[in-house]
């Protein structure tokens, strides 16, 4: 069953036209499924992080930043939907602020740092199936973004959802398109080689790739990483911060005791039992950002030696075919992450970073947040903290966890949380204009309405 199952897989993806290179990442991992691979990492074999440098501590000089952002190319995960959002399309299409979406921000962000240094530090998307087109009708609105004889896109692999009791490709005639997915993050190693951009960046002495995702609009290009990367010899930096318990189910790297090597472990790579020292904060005090750092050469060298693959731990995604409904088939998802690759290069780091280089936008929480005036948005793209604080605590009921349902109960815009420190909305209420939310803050009710100018205090 098991081999007629990864037959029929293999045969879906040629149909598809996807690479050999990619099916054969795809075949080593179904191989490790039949063989009940979980992918995870038990507390009992890593030891934590601890002593992590911060550059600001020995920054390199202004020649040296100048110089190595010359030579570094940003390149922006913008595979995601945002499905979990509701979003239609693209999720880096959607709309941040004041009428920018994510890759309206990105492209000023490139286009500043451009302004400054006086480079031309490329930017160029990995896209999925899904988001191309659309993602690149949006830069080609930016005419200054393109540096010539590179592309602003590459376009990660796909691969089908397999059905969780057989292994098998999934088959949902209601709509095909969910049959598929991307392979994880981890597949933009396998698509800068497979697409032949890897060796074209090389060749034009680029020295560094800057990986992050486009959902975060922190992950701006500090030149400041790469030289210092230069000046110490480093292949490969991974970004972290400083944990809080906001951050407990996050991955972080850990030190694998057997070899010493700093190991990736999301939470999907949590062993059964070992999830309160997986959250446990005071033991594991970083987080991992999904900011990466890798030097051509080092990547170029290592993808050689495989053939194309690196050979990267494999995560088994347990969802169902149609994400939005839980009653449809359920399916194996076979993902990596890009960050795992940290194990595979000798002499990589992590370097610890300000939590202004991590804000993400993975929920409406998130997205009530960025929205709010406890940020703004400057015309670089830059979006700074107006109150210097640690961000207010955020939780939505259902209701608002879609898009739609969102944007219908904040109608004129979200709350003032600059004087918040924590807000939960438990019912299911629309704010009116210019409402304001002061300390910890419990809003119940149902299709009630906050009328324009509230001042929200304590249980609501």
């Amino acid at each position: 069953m098991s081999s007629e199952a990864l037959d029929a897989a293999t045969r879906a993806m040629r149909a598809e036209g996807v690479s050999d290179v990619a099916i054969r990442v795809f075949s080593e991992f179904h191989e490790q499924l039949q063989a009940d691979a979980t992918g995870t990492i038990p507390e009992s074999t890593v030891e934590p992080l601890r002593e992590v440098p911060r550059i600001d501590d020995e920054p390199p000089g202004e020649d040296a930043v100048r110089e190595a952002l010359a030579a570094t190319v940003v390149v922006k995960l913008n595979g995601g939907l945002g499905t979990s959002m509701g979003v239609q399309g693209p999720k880096s299409a959607l709309e941040v602020r004041e009428g920018r979406s994510f890759l309206d921000v990105i492209v000023d962000q490139v286009l500043a740092l451009r302004a400054r240094y006086d480079t031309r530090t490329p930017l160029i998307l990995m896209n999925s199936f899904r988001t191309r087109e659309v993602s690149l009708d949006l830069l080609a609105r930016h005419p200054g973004i393109a540096v010539d004889g590179l592309p602003l896109d590459f376009l990660q692999s796909q691969e089908p959802k397999l059905r969780a009791d057989t292994l098998a490709p999934v088959l949902w005639p209601a709509d095909p398109e969910l049959e598929w997915c991307p392979p994880g993050h981890g597949d933009v190693y396998v698509a800068l080689w497979d697409t032949g951009l890897l060796a074209r960046l090389r060749d034009r002495g680029y020295r560094y790739l800057f990986l992050s995702n486009a959902d975060n609009l922190g992950a701006t290009c500090d030149g400041a990483i790469p030289a210092w990367m230069a000046e110490h010899g480093v292949p490969y930096l991974a970004e972290v911060c400083r944990r809080t318990v906001n951050d407990r189910k996050g991955g972080h790297l850990v030190v694998r005791r057997l070899d010493g090597r700093l190991v990736l472990r999301d939470n999907a790579m949590v062993e059964p039992g070992d999830e309160d020292a997986f959250q446990d904060v005071e033991r594991h005090p970083y987080f991992h950002t999904n900011n990466l750092w890798i030097e051509v050469d080092a990547l170029h060298r290592r993808l050689a030696e495989r053939d194309g693959t690196l050979g990267l731990p494999i995560i088994v995604n347990r969802k169902t075919v149609d994400p939005t409904d839980p009653s449809s088939t359920p399916v194996v998802q076979v993902e990596s992450a890009m960050g795992a690759a940290v194990e595979l290069f000798e002499g990589a780091r992590a370097v610890e970073v300000d939590r202004s280089r991590f804000r993400p936008v993975k929920t409406t929480n998130e997205l009530l947040l960025v929205r709010s005036d406890i940020y703004r948005l400057t015309d670089e793209g830059l979006v700074e903290s107006t109150t210097g604080r640690p961000e207010p605590f955020v939780d939505l009921a259902r209701p608002y966890a879609m898009l739609e349902g969102f944007e219908k109960r904040f109608p004129r815009g979200v709350p003032s949380m600059r004087a918040c420190t924590s807000l939960r909305v438990e019912g299911d209420v629309t704010f009116g204009a210019d409402v304001v939310c002061v300390g910890d803050v419990v809003v119940t009710g149902a299709h009630d309405t906050v009328p324009d100018g509230a001042r929200l205090e304590g249980a609501v």
